[in-house]
């Protein structure tokens, strides 16, 4: 498990967005991970780096360890966790999430 904690680990420190999703951000698997998708294009980003968490079980159940999060998908700026499509939506609704892409030099 340690291997995988480190793959996350750097995965997440050397992009400044990444999300742990289900499937592509091309193809989502579920209705969560595309609605993720759709607000991360819709906010602008350029430099997104997608994790397929189906492709890995042991990345799949990491991500969950690794954030203390019980659910995927899981957005991560900068190195920090943001937290799943609920309060993805909820932040690209209030312009929080805007600010925090802009931060992080994520956006066009």
């Amino acid at each position: 498990m340690s291997d995988v904690k480190e793959f996350i680990r750097e995965t997440v420190t050397e992009h400044p967005v990444v999300l742990f999703m289900k499937g592509t951000a091309q193809f989502p698997q579920c209705g969560f991970s595309g609605r993720a998708i759709q607000v991360l294009k819709a906010s602008g980003v350029t430099k997104l780096v997608t994790v397929n968490v189906l492709d890995d079980d042991e990345v799949r159940q990491g991500i969950k360890d690794y954030s203390n999060w019980p659910t995927i998908p899981q957005l991560y700026v900068a190195g920090e966790f943001v937290g799943g499509s609920d309060i993805i939506a909820e932040m690209y609704e209030n312009g929080e999430l805007a600010t925090v892409l802009k931060e992080a030099g994520a956006l066009a």
